[in-house]
């Protein structure tokens, strides 16, 4: 049994930036209540016809940019998405063929919503540091925004669309320390969405459906537990996390389980203020951004988090570099 290790992110958001103010101009809101409420300023929302591999696309050429690697390379696709393009093929097959991947080389989508990079790491990295596959590209999208009913002001100010991405390669020393996914079917009414999409169009019940005090005394409690399982499995204290990555569904989420877990805000990456909820493009969008203007470094230690429908969470711990 060998290693893996993440070799390059790369992200992508559309053009198309809503603020806040522009919600309120259709629905009773304001951008003090916004942000008073969820810490979100802004969010990138999809242009008409532009699809969820595609912005997969952006994202994942410019994770293979910074990983040194080709389409001949990649042998393995995990794309992460609970708004693909439709419902079949899968929405990694498509992203294959734009790409120009090689034909034979494995794809395919998984979905655990907003914890599903943390689901598609794990699964990529079971697979590579096994030998099976030599270049895994792991990949959260989601064009959620096509799911929002923009009247209701507790969902419309939530999401927004964008793509992140990662490559994953053999280590001689582990790259990706551990992963710990858990899912609560129970819960699975306070989070959901019911309609479904073909081709870019939503059928049956379109929109998010969200109860927003459950899910965020759930969202708290869990990122506190799988980042306390995380430091525990690998005997670490919080002092030694040089950076935290959680999903990025509400600043007041976040200040919250960072300070149950005793971990300074300096040291928490957030861009939910800018980005909104991306589901599963949340924090390896977040990872990217972090990587890129230099706060993450080589050696240091980084945890992913995910909370999501179903209910699902979990983590990834990783040393960088």
């Amino acid at each position: 049994m060998g290693y893996s290790r993440i070799a390059g992110t790369g992200s992508y958001l559309p053009e198309r930036v809503v603020t806040n103010d522009e919600i309120a101009r259709r629905v009773d809101t304001t951008h003090e209540w916004i942000v008073a409420r969820t810490g979100i300023e802004s969010r990138h929302v999809a242009a008409e016809g532009q699809l969820t591999s595609d912005l997969a696309l952006h994202a994942s050429r410019r994770a293979m940019e910074a990983a040194g690697v080709t389409a001949a390379d990649i042998d393995l696709i995990v794309l992460a998405t609970t708004s693909g393009d439709m419902q079949l093929p899968s929405t990694a097959a498509l992203l294959q063929a734009k790409l120009g991947v090689r034909p034979g080389a494995a794809a395919f989508d998984v979905q655990a919503v907003c914890t599903g990079f943390m689901y598609g790491i794990t699964v990529a990295d079971a697979f590579v540091s096994r030998g099976q596959f030599k270049c895994a590209l792991v990949i959260g999208a989601e064009t959620l925004t096509r799911f929002l009913n923009w009247d209701d002001r507790n969902t419309c100010i939530l999401f927004g669309d964008g793509a992140g991405a990662a490559i994953l390669k053999p280590a001689d020393e582990p790259g990706i320390l551990s992963s710990h996914l858990h899912a609560d079917g129970n819960h699975s009414h306070i989070l959901r969405l019911t309609g479904n999409i073909a081709g870019g169009k939503i059928n049956a019940n379109p929109f998010v459906e969200f109860d927003g005090q459950a899910v965020y005394k759930f969202a708290i409690r869990v990122l506190e537990d799988c980042a306390r399982e995380a430091l525990t499995h690998n005997g670490l204290r919080i002092d030694q996390l040089d950076w935290l990555v959680p999903h990025q569904a509400n600043l007041r989420i976040i200040n919250a389980a960072a300070d149950r877990l005793g971990m300074p805000m300096e040291r928490v990456v957030t861009t939910v203020q800018k980005h909104g909820n991306t589901s599963a493009a949340s924090a390896i969008l977040a990872l990217d951004e972090a990587v890129r203007d230099g706060r993450i470094k080589p050696g240091q230690l980084v945890l992913l988090q995910g909370v999501g429908g179903g209910m699902t969470w979990g983590s990834v711990l990783t040393r960088w570099g």
